[in-house]
């Protein structure tokens, strides 16, 4: 059986071609074969292709994978050369224009006169940070052989810090414009703002001259390498809003004016601070509450007359879940009046005092041990210890023994966390779930440091160690709002739409790209995100 097309031609005299199926047969009378015609598909230019593929996979069950190949390798004479991942950049290009980064670069871009790809270049950037982070040096070779971001020019090592040195010069102006692009598009709620800091660390001998890198208390455990401090501001749906790079021996409660200054300066309206205990001194209390803001904050357990008079305040907890119960108590009189609210947690409540029960029994040991031998050294250790420490008390003797009075103190505060606010209209629901949202931030510095490898950065001068954190800030903005939207990590989602790739192919009369097929993972991902799926065919170059 075979495929034949005939020609009839009209009494107008147009010529319309039909195709059949058809299949020779022995004429005995005649001694030659004559065609049969066992199927007609119809005229060629009305034919149902869906139909003639479904006929083509329905026959193809009969054959061996072998056969099957060899049978399009005789029909197609096309050749593969190359085949590269352009999935996650298709995913990440279409957010980024989505949230008209490309508008606000141009914008910038028309007042200066470039040659430079700045705008491919930066994307190329960010893409890299969110896909497969590496060296500014390493993605010239990766922007032009193992992903595919778009038709544009070669991208060269000069191209990526002439667009970092921009973004740096237009980082102000460029994070306003994403940040009300971002919550228009998203439709976001910026009554709550959370903040919070981390630092990284650079693995060199001296920090050299900068206002940047310095010796500091490390969150990482590193106090022995200069660092750098950077700051997050996230809203309540977890999307970091904006970023900055601070000195890394700046005290975190020394950056909160400047934030809040330059967060003012957008106009947001109405916005409720949301800081961990680190920042909640009054001088910082003063600042956030500048142009009608407000705050949460949480307050140290201990240390303060009024924080201990809300701890001490009698009444009983509304239960709100099972691990949080709530109660509102208000402490100092006059002007010094201070709203509070006390969470609970019974579940942390348990977790605490199996830690301290472990805590002392270890303490025990140690103290049975040292009052026998006497050894001052060793005494000093256990003092100075970081969990030990704080329940052991020296006698006029210089023995040491378990201070009970102190082990009673901590326990009335297993499981409670103290947080105070200015605002007088949030229910005090709303103000312990909103502090517990300041999770979120957590969550974007992890990525940060792990998924995005801000670290190590390989860059020695403050203003491109600025710039590589805002690179990759807009990282993790777009990464974080495909999370949200999806309800997927990005991990997952980066490694389903890496498996959608582009492949080229040659032939005598030019090339073609074309995208693989879509699998359901990956068309799911792009529906939740309401992103159309890529051409099949992107590309077809004729040869001249």
């Amino acid at each position: 059986m075979y495929i034949r097309t005939i020609k009839r031609k009209n009494k107008n005299g147009s010529v319309v071609e039909y195709v059949q199926l058809a299949n020779n047969v022995w004429n005995k009378k005649k001694g030659f074969a004559q065609a049969q015609v066992i199927y007609s598909f119809g005229r060629a230019d009305q034919l149902d292709i869906d139909a003639l593929k479904r006929l083509i996979k329905s026959m193809s069950r009969f054959l061996s994978p072998e056969d099957a190949i060899k049978l399009e390798r005789q029909s197609n004479t096309l050749k593969f050369t190359s085949s590269r991942p352009a999935g996650g950049a298709y995913l990440l290009k279409t957010l980024w224009d989505r949230l008209h980064i490309n508008d606000c670069l141009k914008k910038a871009l028309d007042k200066r006169s470039f040659s430079a790809p700045i705008a491919d270049a930066l994307f190329a950037i960010v893409a890299n940070r969110a896909l497969s982070p590496s060296s500014k040096l390493a993605i010239e070779q990766w922007a032009a052989d193992d992903v595919y971001l778009g038709d544009h020019a070669p991208l060269q090592v000069q191209h990526f810090y002439r667009a970092m040195d921009f973004l740096l010069q237009h980082a102000d102006s460029i994070q306003k414009e994403v940040f009300w692009s971002t919550a228009s598009l998203l439709n976001l709620t910026v009554d709550l703002i959370f903040f919070d800091t981390t630092n990284t660390y650079f693995e060199i001998d001296e920090p050299g001259p900068s206002d940047l890198k310095a010796y500091g208390k490390s969150k990482d455990k590193r106090d022995d390498l200069p660092q750098v401090t950077i700051g997050l501001a996230v809203t309540r749906e977890g999307i970091p809003v904006r970023c900055w790079v601070l000195p890394g021996n700046q005290h975190d409660s020394q950056c909160v004016d400047q934030v809040q200054k330059d967060l003012n300066n957008w106009n947001l309206g109405r916005v409720v601070w949301v800081m961990d205990r680190g920042m909640s001194s009054e001088k910082n209390q003063r600042f956030l509450q500048r142009a009608g803001g407000q705050y949460i904050l949480g307050e140290k357990l201990s240390g303060n007359r009024l924080n201990e008079m809300a701890l001490a305040h009698p009444g009983r907890f509304k239960i709100l879940t099972d691990n949080l119960h709530i109660k509102e108590v208000f402490a100092g009189e006059g002007t010094g009046k201070r709203r509070y609210v006390i969470a609970y947690n019974p579940h942390q409540a348990e977790l605490d005092r199996i830690n301290r029960d472990q805590i002392l029994e270890r303490l025990s040991c140690e103290l049975e041990v040292l009052n026998q031998k006497q050894k001052t050294k060793a005494q000093c250790k256990v003092m100075l210890h970081r969990s030990m420490g704080r329940y052991v008390k020296e006698l006029k003797s210089g023995k040491l023994k378990i201070d009970k009075a102190k082990v009673k103190q901590d326990e009335k505060l297993d499981g409670k966390y103290l947080l105070s606010t200015s605002d007088q209209h949030l229910s005090a629901e709303d103000i312990a779930l909103g502090y517990k949202q300041l999770l979120e931030v957590e969550r974007a510095f992890r990525a940060l440091k792990t998924t995005l490898c801000l670290r190590p950065v390989y860059h020695s001068k403050d203003d491109r160690i600025r710039s590589h954190v805002l690179l990759c800030w807009l990282a993790l903005l777009l990464v974080r709002i495909a999370e949200v939207e999806t309800g997927l990590s990005w991990p997952k989602i980066r490694r389903q739409m890496q498996q959608l790739n582009l492949i080229e192919f040659f032939d005598k009369n030019g090339r073609v790209l074309q995208h693989t097929e879509l699998t359901p993972d990956q068309r799911n991902i792009l529906n939740r995100l309401k992103i159309k799926p890529p051409q099949r065919v992107l590309k077809v170059d004729l040869a001249a």
